[in-house]
């Protein structure tokens, strides 16, 4: 899937970013600018840091050090464990609302249906109201491959049906970022697919999207561009082809040569 290179602006920055766990340093200064529109795809060993960086996006991690901007706002400026931002919460709150995030486990609610699952955070968190979110959730199960599914209870469901409900769940807010943290992983291989299906037709359609994953064949048929991570620390970053058939640091050489 071939994507016209656009000058964009940075919808999302990541500057000096550390965070400990206690003695352990899980992310050392790690740097990253996604343009709007751009599909960016971090992989690496497990224990990387590869999460735990999507997480303090989404502001689920508290950084050590760093600062974080999403679409030229500020949302995290901390030095040596301590906050620096000027901002109050419910300003924070509005800006967060334009990073949706996708997790490994679904995280949808048992005890409604999938309808309601993609209507409720839409009159909780943005205060739609109940027709225009039925209407929106409608069409984004739609867009899923799951609007017959709409009635029915997400312990029915397969996997991969589930995460196809969290992605439409996560588009019902309209972010501008869509994070995923290894969406496949939980899956049956013969789930992974239908995932990944959704997942490519987001990014033909220019959703700017930050990917952690194991899955190699997407990253390489979709990112523009792709990030090695290696023991908490960003390595090397660039296009598909330059990572995937002539990477630059010895630490992705070894990484690629055991995977493919």
């Amino acid at each position: 899937m071939m994507k016209k290179k656009n000058e964009k602006k940075n919808i999302l920055k990541i500057e000096n970013v550390n965070k400990n766990y206690g003695d352990l340093k899980v992310l050392k200064n790690n740097s990253l600018e996604v343009k709007k529109g751009e599909v960016v795809c971090i992989i690496g060993p497990s224990g990387a840091g590869k999460s735990t960086l999507l997480r303090s996006i989404n502001k689920l991690e508290s950084v050590k050090s760093g600062k974080i901007w999403v679409d030229g706002e500020l949302i995290v400026d901390r030095e040596k464990g301590k906050n620096k931002l000027d901002k109050t919460s419910k300003e924070l709150s509005k800006i967060m609302l334009e990073v949706g995030m996708v997790f490994q486990k679904f995280n949808l609610f048992p005890h409604i249906t999938v309808l309601d699952n993609v209507i409720m955070p839409q009159t909780v968190v943005r205060g739609v109201s109940k027709e225009v979110a039925k209407e929106k959730a409608l069409e984004l199960l739609e867009k899923v491959g799951l609007l017959d599914k709409k009635d029915v209870y997400p312990n029915k469901l397969s996997g991969g049906q589930q995460q196809r409900v969290a992605i439409a769940r996560a588009l019902a807010m309209e972010p501008m970022i869509m994070l995923f943290d290894e969406p496949t992983s939980a899956l049956d291989p013969t789930l992974v697919g239908e995932v990944l299906k959704v997942m490519k037709d987001l990014a033909s359609e220019g959703m700017t999207m930050i990917v952690v994953t194991h899955e190699m064949g997407f990253a390489k048929e979709v990112a523009d561009t792709v990030v090695f991570m290696h023991d908490g620390e960003i390595i090397e970053v660039g296009e598909p082809k330059q990572i995937f058939d002539n990477p630059k640091q010895e630490k992705t050489k070894e990484f690629l040569s055991k995977i493919l």
